[in-house]
């Protein structure tokens, strides 16, 4: 993990009560622990804090704004650090369990996380070629020119200690477009996503790559495929932890080793053992201004870099008895560039987390998406998903059922507590309360 901090250590994530706080306590808590000024505070819970000006400078066509509930996880150490992290979603019950499984891993040292060099490709495609593997060759040769090229597209990057390092060739002699070569950049985007940087590179070596080929440049853009830039996170708890009042430790063990293998052996099961990594993943990176789309790709493609589509996640067993879980995946996470920079909640949220580099919040992000697979699993191996979630999504079906202030977490409480989660039995409980 990058030693550069954007904030010193002193941040304390375990946050009590925050299920039983108002909105207005919890702003207020969690400014405090992430030592947030009351600018800053004021811009994370502002529903108009991105203004219409803007927001149409942003993208196109803009008639207003959409906003997703904004939660905080509580209780992460990553590395020895505490982390309170903002996370934008719809789905009842993510916030929860991620804080949950958090709060079980701290006791236990927290999650521990590494990660590669910011390394994208950009990808260059050459048509039109006799001898592909002699091409391949020339562009091997002229390796410096090209990548000179393609730094002298942005100085401001390798002053930053980045840029382009290396290139790579992939030859396709035989497909339906005849020969095919694909010349693969390889550039440190240090604290940016990327995407702008290596298709700028991209657009300036075409040219370059035509005269050394002979051939014709067709696409000249990044692959969302980022697997030279790597974030894990692991966890590793003892059996004591696990158990509950239902369930013994053992059985939560053996429950989500088998939970796991079902996804590791089943593409079926893999795509919603993934979806629930992502569950964690994406709020973080919708919170914090980045793209999720281009994580998405690139995780379901690491996903199926084998040739099958299996976990993103494991889980074993170590030789003491303890619970290990591990994540690897892509994560083009940026800091500069883009919504991070123009998206004032966007801003704000990244104070929350006090990150430093783009690293450090690609392995914090990673370490969250660990934290809900965990959740996930944890509850399918024993009650199943919905006795929880449903729970949580109880206040949801109030709302929707006409309840309002007080009376929602009335209605919740009720059908949480019959296991009962229905429009009409929510309708007929507020009717109930109104006399």
């Amino acid at each position: 993990m990058s030693n550069i901090s954007g904030r010193e250590a002193g941040v304390d994530s375990r946050i009590t009560g925050m299920r039983d706080m108002t909105p207005e306590e919890r702003l207020a808590a969690v400014a405090k622990a992430a030592s947030l000024g009351p600018e800053d505070a004021r811009t994370l819970s502002d529903p108009t804090s991105l203004s219409i000006e803007r927001a149409n400078g942003m993208i196109e066509n803009v008639v207003g704004g959409f906003q997703l509930p904004l939660g905080i996880a509580t209780n992460f150490t990553v590395n020895g650090r505490d982390y309170v992290v903002p996370m934008a979603v719809e789905e009842p019950s993510v916030v929860a369990a991620a804080s949950y499984m958090a709060r079980i891993a701290r006791g236990n040292g927290g999650f521990a996380t590494s990660s590669t060099a910011p390394v994208m490709r950009a990808q260059i495609q050459i048509l039109g070629l006799g001898d592909p593997h002699g091409a391949r060759l020339a562009l091997l040769k002229a390796r410096e020119e090209i990548i000179e090229t393609a730094n002298s597209r942005d100085a401001v990057l390798v002053g930053l200690g980045g840029g382009c390092r290396d290139i790579e060739i992939h030859v396709f002699p035989q497909t339906r477009r005849g020969a095919m070569i694909v010349l693969h950049l390889l550039v440190d985007v240090r604290d940016a996503m990327g995407a702008n940087t290596v298709n700028t590179m991209a657009e300036a070596v075409a040219p370059v790559a035509e005269r050394l080929t002979g051939g014709q440049v067709r696409l000249r853009i990044l692959s969302n495929l980022a697997d030279l830039r790597i974030a894990r996170a692991s966890v590793r708890i003892p059996e004591a932890a696990l158990a509950t009042k239902d369930f013994s430790g053992r059985r939560m063990i053996d429950g989500i080793l088998d939970a796991y293998e079902m996804a590791a052996i089943d593409p079926y099961r893999a795509a919603t053992h993934n979806k629930g990594i992502m569950n964690g993943i994406d709020p973080v990176v919708v919170a914090t201004g980045n793209d999720w789309r281009a994580i998405e790709a690139g995780a379901h493609a690491y996903a199926a870099r084998s040739g099958r589509y299996t976990s993103l996640s494991t889980w074993e067993e170590d030789g003491e008895g303890n619970l290990v879980g591990t994540l690897e995946m892509p994560m083009a996470l940026g800091l500069v560039g883009g919504a991070t920079k123009t998206h004032p909640a966007a801003q704000a949220a990244l104070k929350v987390l006090g990150v430093g580099s783009a690293q450090e919040l690609a392995e914090v992000t990673v370490a969250v998406g660990l934290a809900q697979n965990m959740a996930a699993l944890r509850a399918l191996a024993t009650e199943g998903i919905q006795r929880g979630h449903m729970a949580l999504h109880a206040r949801n079906i109030a709302i929707l059922a006409g309840a309002s202030g007080p009376e929602v977490d009335k209605v919740a409480r009720e059908l949480a507590a019959a296991h009962d989660v229905r429009t009409d039995r929510a309708r007929e409980i507020l009717a109930q309360i109104r006399g």
